[in-house]
């Protein structure tokens, strides 16, 4: 039933090669077919925004590759599975990953196309305005962000509201969007233009801006550093999500929260959506998690050599432009078996 479906499996039909246009009429919208029912209605009534859905999406799946790409998973997908594979929905460490990045991923977009005129319903934020206390006046577009969350919550959230807050693996998903859609709000910033003779900045106009969506990334990965692992408790009539352990500190709303422990990556299993490391590049002077001590799960590593063509002895030609030779020599190379 298309209601069970996780909240970030719409990934995999918004970004597959055929739906790489712009959505032209609402009634493409019935052919996402890993949208669940409120979602396909939400497209149906938006669908210019759906264009800026899709874009975040794709950014999740870089930033998520982007962090990860010198771990045992890298965030990379096997045929026939959504993008980010079963993972996905295991309730693991990396699921909550993926649920922040994925939210936060919509929420970015569809302000941005705010900001840019690009939606219909939405433009610049302008609660903002008056004179501030350091004495500057807000002006210029303020990021809408307020509607990029609520969007965000409306859309992503669908799936796992329609599951029932009862479930823990909705509890956890639910949680987990919030903190990617917090991970933005908590580092927005004040971006200012002077205006005076000589740029002497006499009058400065501001406006609040979206950090840079690495940054969200890198916020992420270091609550995926540090997320807590949590079990179901009945408090009263609720279901609640409390540490596993009392030795664990309380987490926030900032947080992210897992469910079971994570697989160890190391070996191909398309059954569980583990791709494993093996063919993998590793470092073998590195003890991090790139070396291949590590990344190799100890099954060693192969090396070999490779040619490495790349730009040299670059001289710069008056004008004006820049000429360069093409270098080629051996590296070595070095795989997980």
């Amino acid at each position: 039933r298309r209601w069970r479906l996780s909240s970030c499996m719409f990934l995999r039909d918004l970004t597959q090669p055929s739906l790489q246009g712009t959505l032209q009429d609402s009634s493409a919208c019935e052919g996402l077919k890993g949208l669940a029912e409120e979602q396909v209605r939400i497209c149906q009534r938006q669908v210019e925004a759906m264009d800026s859905v899709k874009h975040g999406a794709e950014l999740a799946i870089e930033e998520c590759q982007h962090q990860f790409h010198n771990r045992r998973w890298n965030c990379s997908t096997l045929q026939g599975l959504q993008v980010f594979g079963k993972v996905a929905i295991q309730g693991t460490r990396e699921s909550a990953f993926i649920h922040a990045i994925s939210s936060a991923g919509v929420a970015f977009a569809v302000t941005r196309a705010c900001s840019r005129g690009e939606l219909e319903q939405c433009g610049c934020d302008r609660k903002i305005h008056g004179v501030s206390p350091e004495g500057f006046q807000w002006s210029g577009c303020s990021d809408n962000l307020s509607y990029g969350i609520a969007f965000s919550q409306a859309f992503v959230d669908n799936p796992e509201r329609s599951r029932g807050v009862s479930s823990s693996r909705a509890l956890m998903n639910l949680h987990n969007n919030e903190a990617g859609r917090k991970a933005i709000l908590s580092h927005m910033k004040v971006e200012c233009k002077c205006h005076g003779v000589s740029g002497s900045c006499e009058v400065r106009t501001c406006w609040k801006a979206m950090p840079p969506f690495r940054k969200v990334g890198n916020v992420l990965k270091e609550k995926f550093e540090r997320a807590t692992e949590v079990h179901p408790k009945r408090v009263g009539s609720r279901k609640l999500l409390v540490p596993k352990s009392s030795r664990f500190k309380p987490y926030t709303a900032h947080d992210l929260v897992y469910l079971v422990a994570s697989p160890d990556f190391c070996d191909r299993d398309p059954h569980s959506g583990v791709f494993g490391t093996s063919g993998r590049q590793c470092n073998r002077t590195s003890h991090a998690m790139d070396g291949c001590e590590l990344l190799c799960c100890g099954r060693g590593f192969r090396t070999a050599q490779a040619e490495r063509v790349e730009r040299c002895s670059c001289k710069f030609h008056w004008c004006c432009s820049v000429k360069c030779k093409q270098c080629h020599h051996l590296v070595e190379v070095h795989t997980c078996r």
